[in-house]
């Protein structure tokens, strides 16, 4: 598809306080996109809204509150008059043994990663309808490729993956496309939250190349740009993540004999895992249910 000028669109990021939300709001801005940045750290968000090119808001929201959400976007559009793009990029990831898991941290990546996408396109889908626009859903290679010690964040990714799959066939006639966004191992404080837990780094590093790197954030913030302004039905961060898709059938299976392996050989260390969200934006979420928290 053709591409889309970026200039005077209104586009709404969630997640967006640091990482991926926030350097694709910066170069959505720099392409001349009116942005509304949206999510828990509103000091952040603030901060972040006030070194973009071009004019710009924050909102102040839990993407898992339907209600707070719903009046997002009818701020959203007041403030701008319409809403052209929305990016679902929210996100919160935990690692380590299923058995060992801490479920409340592990309910609340589903809760976040599936269902707060989900409202988050309840919420501005009717806008979008208004404009025709395009959501884009961020999923990962973790929806193409079960890894052992990230049930949860592999539960969720695939469930926004099919999801938006399935979206994509309800509103197109309506005039909005619905891409999925696909990134590997990225430089982001959630990756290297992650790779603090030795256990962890290390398994990731034993995975073939090149899934076993982890990639530099601009080019891969870059290249879902360039799918936004394409309106594309599927995004690759990075560029060998599109032929992850012809053999994703097979990898279970190969998966599921070669992690028997590797997990037999770091069962003695398996204890020490941190079982909580990971990174700052993982610890904002704590924070913020604390604080709510009756």
């Amino acid at each position: 598809m053709s591409k889309v000028s970026l200039e005077g669109q209104v586009a709404v990021v969630t997640g967006a306080a640091r990482g991926v939300g926030e350097l694709l709001a910066r170069k959505l801005s720099a392409r001349g996109a009116k942005i509304a940045l949206v999510g828990l750290e509103a000091d952040a968000l603030k901060q972040v809204s006030e070194r973009l090119h071009s004019e710009s808001d924050h909102w102040y929201a839990d993407v898992t509150d339907h209600e707070a959400m719903a009046r997002v976007a009818q701020e959203v559009k007041q403030r701008f008059g319409k809403v052209d793009i929305v990016v679902a990029n929210a996100g919160v990831a935990s690692g380590g043994p299923f058995v060992d898991s801490d479920p409340v941290a592990w309910r609340r990546v589903i809760e976040v990663n599936l269902i707060g996408s989900a409202v988050t396109a309840r919420a501005f889908l009717p806008v979008l309808m208004e404009s025709r626009g395009y959501l884009l859903q961020i999923a990962s290679l973790a929806a193409i490729t079960p890894a052992p010690m990230m049930t949860a964040y592999c539960a969720s990714k695939s469930g926004v993956e099919a999801y938006a799959h399935s979206l994509r066939a309800e509103v197109g006639y309506k005039g909005v496309r619905v891409g999925v966004g696909y990134l590997s191992w990225t430089d982001t404080d959630m990756v290297r939250g992650a790779d603090q837990d030795e256990v962890m780094k290390e398994l990731r590093q034993r995975l073939p190349w090149p899934s076993n790197k982890t990639y530099p954030l601009g080019p891969a913030v870059d290249r879902i740009v360039a799918g936004i302004e394409r309106r594309s039905s599927h995004v690759y961060a990075q560029w060998w993540l599109r032929g992850m898709q012809g053999i994703r059938g097979y990898l279970p299976g190969i998966i599921g004999a070669v992690g028997q392996r590797e997990m037999r050989r770091f069962e003695p260390r398996l204890g020490t895992v941190r079982t909580g969200l990971v990174g700052a934006g993982g610890a904002a979420d704590e924070h913020e249910r604390e604080v709510s928290a009756p």
